[in-house]
């Protein structure tokens, strides 16, 4: 379901998936009673250019596939933001969680 953004709706992604060789920056968006669907979640590089956007899964989940790198994921709901950084040096699923408030 998409609200006109143009944001792809997320799934889940197991820590423990087979990322193919791929690196791959994951998670999940909470807020004070639990995940967030339907946040907004922007993934920015070092330099704090814009890489992309998804719209959080309604269990609040995230992904997208990155470079190797640093990066901050950044996040916007209706109920708060929020953003957290992740390190990302090689192929495999890379855990990140944000809170919003």
């Amino acid at each position: 379901m998409s609200d006109g953004c143009g944001a792809p709706a997320q799934t889940a992604t197991p820590a423990d998936a087979d990322a193919n060789g791929q690196v791959v920056v994951a998670g999940t968006v909470t807020g004070t009673d639990g995940p967030l669907g339907g946040a907004y979640v922007r993934l920015l590089d070092a330099t704090g250019e814009f890489a992309g956007e998804v719209q959080a899964s309604p269990q609040g989940d995230f992904r997208f596939y990155a470079a190797p790198g640093a990066w901050t994921v950044r996040v916007l709901h209706r109920s708060g933001k929020g953003e957290a950084d992740v390190r990302a040096d090689g192929p495999g699923v890379h855990r990140v969680a944000v809170a919003v408030s």
